[in-house]
């Protein structure tokens, strides 16, 4: 077959796209340079192919190589996928929110989206004393595992929410919880109090204390949370991160 479908797909069916977005998928905030041959390896690509969609992405600016030939991703992918991005915007309409509530908790103040069934955390602000975290800014976390998660899920649609819960419920820590009853039950804990607190889900020595973030339709189109050592009182958090919310709902449109 010599027509564009035997071009745009392999033998296996998988189109130019996918093999791609394969590649592309190997770059992690952990793993932000790599080697060709790295790259082939983790997407399981025979090496021929992979050398050739680098080459390809590189090319095209979408890859840089550095001066040792190892791969990073380029300028021009970081460019066209800050364009009229609505995760950006959302980003920039929050920081200044988000920097007053680090500068009064002094704890990560982190902002997450609803991306994939994970949470998806679009900045991560911190100080020098702020305690343990493991989340990263386009890191993501579970959603039945994190406060930022249990927020995003607890107003997701319902399709959504009974998907996770017939899922697997990983256990991230000693305290995530892995029951989906018990998950539900705090689904809608969350939804009657406006707000998760989620101790020890993700690390035994911290609690995430988060809130929603309405867009102008009204629809929860993020969570805004900070992360606080284990033994501190979330009240005070909670106050700064609904003032915060509202500001930033506010600069979204919304007028609930």
């Amino acid at each position: 077959m010599c027509d564009a479908r035997r071009m745009a797909n392999s033998d296996s069916g998988e189109s130019v796209t996918e093999r791609i977005v394969r590649v592309l998928e190997t770059f992690t905030p952990t793993r932000t340079v790599q080697t060709a041959a790295e790259i082939g390896r983790r997407t399981g690509l025979p090496p021929s192919t992979a050398h050739r969609i680098v080459g390809d992405l590189i090319e095209a600016g979408l890859l840089e190589r550095d001066d040792d030939r190892r791969v990073r991703i380029g300028l021009r992918l970081w460019e066209l996928a800050t364009r009229s991005s609505h995760a950006l915007r959302l980003r920039q309409l929050a920081m200044p929110a988000m920097e007053r509530v680090q500068a009064r908790i002094r704890e990560h103040t982190q902002l997450a989206i609803l991306e994939q069934d994970e949470a998806l955390f679009l900045e991560r602000l911190s100080g020098p004393d702020s305690g343990s975290n493991v989340t990263r800014i386009a890191g993501r976390l579970p959603v039945h595992a994190s406060s930022s998660g249990l927020v995003l899920l607890a107003f997701a649609d319902r399709d959504l929410q009974e998907r996770i819960l017939a899922g697997k419920l990983a256990r991230v820590a000693p305290e995530t919880i892995t029951d989906a009853g018990v998950l539900r039950r705090k689904l809608a804990e969350v939804r009657r109090l406006g707000h998760a607190v989620a101790p020890g889900y993700i690390e035994s020595v911290a609690t995430g204390v988060a809130v929603p973030v309405r867009d102008e339709t009204g629809t929860v189109t993020a969570a805004l949370s900070v992360v606080l050592p284990r033994e501190a009182a979330v009240d005070p958090a909670l106050v700064e991160l609904h003032r915060a919310a509202r500001e930033i709902e506010r600069a979204l449109g919304f007028r609930g």
